[in-house]
């Protein structure tokens, strides 16, 4: 049985039905850029992720430079970003000429910790942006009572956790802003590219609307310097239809984790660990081990897609060689970077498709 890391025609498969007509709808109306599509959209992902507004952009990174942007961070701040994550989050920090300084990751959850956050501080800081990664949120308690103390934003990466929860809330809403990617590859993700900025501060939402839409408030008055960054209305009208199936791709994905988890027992490596306080949406289903280029290597073979989130730490990457890091520096990320491997997780994944991936597992270790 040939299984894949992703399957997005399967899911096209069964709302396809409802994607076709809405698209059509559009295409006809020739309505395609900010109009009603998206601002339902924005209403709906606000309530969704509970607070006051949302407001839709181009891309998961333009969501998080342009949240920057908007609290006034820049040349000559700092931002702390975990050193485990994909490098977007700390070009989002580059791009507003302010400087990512890195932290290392949790082995048990591969987060941040208030603790890594702390140690990083200085007077300078002027943000932190804690990523939930692979859908498991970020312990925001310890961070959030930490922010209060020394007076730094909250921007909240939760491009990989479209309905994750922690402590029974849905991420997004714990910090100053928040700030989602529509990637197709995602939990609600797009017919292309997308993203959202989400907050319960409507000034900072309307400091976002205008710099997505090249810095202007009516058709020729230009407030600030903006940005292109606009979500348009088809991909709109496609979410605003995988929106109503969140709730349940999430919990097939969970399902299936937990199947993964249950059937791994008794072989050399290490489940995800999902926090009592947290509920794991599983974007990614991750696990530790050893062998992991002769595992992936034997997957493949076996005709099971594999892949490898993150490779490289962010520190280093070749694009930030300037900060002078060195193997060492961040040793739970460098270590973690040689041993996990993402297995196929995706919500049509099915008993069956588990199943196979564990047989081609068990098969490596025999």
């Amino acid at each position: 049985m040939t299984v894949p890391l992703v399957d997005l025609r399967a899911q096209y498969r069964e709302i396809g039905a409802e994607v076709e007509p809405v698209v059509r709808e559009i295409m006809a109306d020739g309505r395609f850029v900010l109009g009603p599509e998206v601002e339902r959209l924005e209403r709906e992902f606000a309530s969704f992720c509970g607070v006051s507004a949302a407001v839709g952009v181009a891309s998961g990174t333009d969501a998080l430079q342009l949240a920057l942007e908007a609290l006034g961070i820049g040349p000559g701040d700092e931002v702390v970003v975990p050193v485990n994550t994909f490098i977007a989050t700390a070009l989002a920090v580059s791009m507003v000429g302010a400087r990512p300084v890195f932290v290392d990751t949790d082995p048990d959850t591969y987060n941040l910790s208030a603790g890594h956050v702390e140690k990083a501080l200085t007077p300078r800081t002027r943000a932190v942006i804690p990523v939930h990664l692979y859908g498991q949120a970020v312990d925001m308690d310890p961070l959030k009572r930490l922010a209060r103390e020394r007076g730094f934003a909250i921007v909240e990466d939760a491009c990989q956790a479209h309905g994750a929860e922690y402590n029974g809330v849905r991420v997004g809403g714990f910090g100053d802003i928040g700030c989602f990617s529509f990637y197709p590859g995602k939990n609600l993700g797009a017919f292309g590219d997308g993203g959202m900025v989400v907050t319960g501060n409507e000034k900072l939402a309307e400091k976002v609307a205008v710099l997505r839409n090249v810095g202007r408030r009516g058709k020729y008055e230009h407030l600030v310097k903006g940005h292109n960054s606009r979500l348009d209305n088809i991909q709109a009208a496609i979410l605003l239809v995988k929106l109503k199936h969140l709730r349940q791709w999430n919990d097939a994905r969970r399902q299936w984790a937990k199947l993964y988890g249950k059937m791994f027992t008794g072989l050399p490596l290490v489940c995800p660990r999902e926090l009592e306080s947290v509920r794991h949406v599983y974007h990614l289903y991750v696990i530790r081990v050893k062998e992991r280029d002769a595992l992936a290597d034997h997957l493949h073979r076996k005709g099971i897609a594999t892949g490898v989130h993150y490779p490289i730490p962010i520190h280093l990457q070749q694009a930030y060689k300037e900060l002078g890091h060195k193997k060492g520096d961040f040793p739970v990320a460098e270590q973690v970077a040689g041993e996990i491997l993402s297995l196929p997780m995706y919500p049509e994944l099915g008993e069956d498709g588990v199943a196979a991936v564990v047989d081609a597992v068990r098969s490596f270790y025999s």
